[in-house]
């Protein structure tokens, strides 16, 4: 059964200062009395415990499960709850304060007795911490292995790193994890060189009250006097199949703020994770996202794919039409704009889709045709060629232009009876006019589609000037998006998702809709160049 202690209030506190000449009127003064706590400490060593203040003349409650920690606010009748991840027999001291009119508290102070015992099951503990020791680098040469964005978004939409680009005392970090035979875990942060570790700009104030940092400007600093570097960790599953990974008292050598993270994606050779930070000069929540591979293993996850046997491709080394053996058209404006409010109509007129000198084009113009003001044209693999698996990569030079959006893409075969997006829709390159540099890998799924899409970017500043590789490699674990061999993003797959069946390829050029965004008033036409698709598996 669970354990229920009560708690009276032992002292009271009332503090209204005057520190002008004249009298502040604060309004009616009422102290909050009979404070109570009752705390229930579940009994499964699970480290859950609710506490239920009261008290006569009480707004509000502050409970502070954490000395120096951030407050949990109840309303009167209202629980609160928390959970310790520490493993062990120890104590803590909570502190609740009920809050009354002008300004009055009053607070009690209670000690819990826990007994918390964190298991990790067997497959993630090997994941993560190998044969009992696992020591985890910076994936520093990838593409998007740093990023920050809006934590309702589940993509770094407002910055992405580029291989290499920040400061080489974030890089010399090593993550230790061990674990032994009596299921103890712990957690080491090796800092490199005077002990410096990269520290968020916001939060240096934390460290050191009296520096002055530069807005946007991240620091090196030596803060392993100020936290844990060798401490405990716990992997907590939670609702939905998400997890949480903790390290008490310390960070994942990036200090943000955060000291709980939810795992991405973890498996042998990959631990991605996502921590909320609220920075200490205030501002905005925001969500920060990290990636490491075991050290002493190859970065970057470039070369050396597992998909070899070349299994179907097009040079488009014909001039004309797109070989009709390969390629079927998709034709007009589509269901409300292909689904996505777009304005072009799709032809399969030269004007719009021709192979010229060993590259196939496909051209959105500004026209007027059958009602639209835009045309471009869609070409797919659909009952020519579909395939579950591989690595699939096309060499392609991109329109410019606000308001078009040109795509490289494979949906499920079978969406015409397994609606969209049930059927799944795996987006090997994504681009838009209106973020010209920025290019988008995605994969849609019935649990994240739209703009809600499992979502990853990365930089090609001469999209549109020069050809560049861009490429998925697709199997029954995973779905890596590649630029040029780059590897910039990753999504897991498992059996409950809509990546193990047959797909098809789609190459268009769209207009507008709700992702192409605003159209340039002074657009008139680009092209998309692709000078290959090929399929190894």
């Amino acid at each position: 059964m669970k354990k229920i202690k009560h708690f009276i209030v032992v002292f009271i506190l009332l503090t209204v200062s005057a520190c002008q000449e004249d009298d502040a009127d604060f309004g009616t003064v009422t102290v909050p009395t009979n404070l109570r706590a009752e705390a229930i400490i579940a009994d499964d060593q699970s480290g859950n415990v609710t506490v239920t203040p009261t008290a006569d003349n009480a707004l509000n409650f502050h409970v502070f499960f954490q000395q120096g920690g951030d407050p949990v606010v109840a309303s009167p009748g209202e629980s609160v709850s928390f959970r310790y991840t520490q493993s062990g027999q120890y104590s803590v001291v909570v502190t609740i304060v009920a809050f009354g009119t002008g300004g009055a508290a009053s607070s009690i102070n209670i000690t819990l007795d826990l007994d918390v015992r964190l298991f990790i099951d067997t497959e993630t503990l090997q994941l993560i911490g190998g044969d009992g020791t696992k020591r985890w680098v910076w994936n520093q040469t990838e593409s998007g292995h740093f990023g920050v964005g809006d934590p309702n978004a589940d993509f770094p939409n407002f910055f992405s790193a580029a291989p290499d680009q920040l400061d080489p005392c974030l890089y010399d970090d090593v993550l230790v994890f061990n674990y032994d035979d009596n299921d103890n875990y712990t957690f080491q942060l090796e800092t490199g060189n005077n002990n410096e570790t990269f520290i968020n700009w916001a939060e240096v104030n934390r460290f050191f009250p009296n520096a002055s940092p530069q807005q946007f400007v991240d620091e090196c600093r030596d803060i392993t006097d100020q936290i844990a570097t060798n401490t405990s960790f716990v992997i907590i599953p939670e609702e939905g199949g998400r997890r949480t990974l903790d390290v008490e008292n310390s960070t994942l050598s990036y200090w943000s703020g955060a000291m709980e993270y939810e795992i991405v994606e973890l498996t042998a050779d990959r631990l991605t994770v996502r921590g909320l930070q609220t920075p200490f000069l205030g501002g905005g929540l925001l969500a920060w996202y990290h990636t490491f591979i075991p050290e002493g293993s190859t970065p970057g996850g470039g070369g050396g794919s597992a998909f070899e046997n070349l299994v179907w491709e097009d040079n488009f080394d014909v001039n004309g039409a797109p070989d009709t053996a390969n390629w079927d058209y998709d034709l007009g404006t589509g269901d409300n704009g292909w689904g996505n409010g777009e304005e072009q109509y799709y032809t399969d007129r030269p004007d719009n889709v021709i192979i010229e000198d060993g590259i196939l084009k496909i051209t959105a113009k500004r026209e007027n045709f059958n009602g639209s003001q835009f045309t471009s044209s869609r070409i797919k693999t659909q009952d020519r060629f579909e395939f579950q698996y591989g690595r699939v990569e096309g060499r392609i030079k991109l329109p410019t232009g606000g308001g078009t959006w040109p795509a490289f893409w494979m949906l499920g075969a079978d969406f015409e009876t397994n609606i969209w997006p049930g059927a799944g829709e795996i987006d090997i390159m994504e681009h838009v006019g209106n973020q010209q540099n920025t290019i988008f890998g995605s994969t849609h799924d019935p649990n994240n589609f739209g703009g809600n899409a499992r979502t990853g970017t990365t930089t090609v500043s001469d999209a549109s000037t020069e050809f560049h590789v861009y490429a998925v490699e697709w199997n029954e674990t995973d779905i890596r998006f590649f630029v040029d061999d780059q590897l910039y993003f990753t999504a897991s797959n498992n059996g409950s998702l809509p990546f193990n069946k047959d797909f098809f390829i789609i190459l268009n050029v769209a207009m507008g809709g709700n992702f192409g965004g605003v159209i340039d008033g002074g657009f008139t036409e680009s092209v998309m160049e692709v000078d290959y698709i090929r399929i190894y598996q």
